[in-house]
């Protein structure tokens, strides 16, 4: 079910992405000399916030993207982010997750504003977009027992069902009343979110069209547990 909302929803953003494709090409009749596609490949270091900062902490990421340009000024571009989510090794111990691994995966589909001022070579832009955001998470332990304190990622990553003060998994589960445990391992949600940010750049001079960046963005998804939040820190070309 999980994997057919998916497919849906990527299926809808191809097919937005492919609607501003059609609008963007019609606006470059008679304007060779610009550049039609953009491209964006890059990667870096990323500060979690809330749970993910509580989790995980700062982690590497990867990003890519393609799009078209309307004008010198304006343009826009789909793209793809995986962002590491592995649970840092005292957090797995501490709430008995054992081995752990997990990522955010984002498509997106970001408006780019570039600046019209230039000092020297360096230009900056502006880019701020909407996607879905995919968490996704595993550990080696399948299973929690009626009876046990909840741990802070039981609850808010795996979605246990717990009760009481401290929490405490129920017995008998009313979510899995026959067997009364509730499962880990590999879980996932998929939300909506936005991003914004901004960078600078500076061309290459040796390969054509081509610039290095430097880019902050702020990205939020609200998942129906908790919200997840990172601040990926990136450099990389741009073309």
């Amino acid at each position: 079910m999980g994997d057919q909302r998916l497919r849906n929803r990527v299926l809808f953003l191809l097919i937005f992405i492919g609607i501003f494709v059609a609008s963007a090409w019609a606006q470059f009749e008679g304007k060779s000399n610009l550049p039609r596609f953009n491209f964006n490949v890059g990667g870096g270091y990323g500060a979690g916030r809330g749970d993910v900062g509580s989790f995980v902490g700062n982690s590497f990421f990867a990003v890519g993207g393609a799009g078209m340009n309307f004008s010198r000024l304006f343009g826009f571009s789909g793209e793809f982010m995986y962002y590491d989510l592995g649970i840092r090794k005292s957090v797995s111990q501490s709430q008995g997750l054992g081995n752990t691994s997990g990522s955010l995966d984002v498509a997106s589909l970001n408006g780019i504003v570039r600046s019209p001022f230039h000092l020297g070579g360096w230009g900056a832009y502006g880019i701020f977009g909407v996607g879905f955001y995919d968490r996704r998470i595993s550990t080696s332990t399948q299973f929690v027992v009626p009876g046990a304190i909840c741990q802070p990622t039981w609850q808010d990553w795996w979605d246990v069902y717990c009760v009481g003060q401290p929490p405490t998994v129920p017995s008998p589960n009313p979510i899995y009343p026959k067997s009364g445990i509730e499962p880990l391992g590999s879980f996932s949600k998929i939300a909506g979110g936005y991003n914004f940010g901004g960078g600078i750049t500076y061309p290459l001079h040796r390969w054509h069209n081509a610039k290095v960046y430097g880019e902050f963005r702020y990205h939020k998804a609200y998942q129906s547990d908790v919200q997840t939040i990172v601040w990926p820190i990136s450099v990389g070309l741009r073309w």
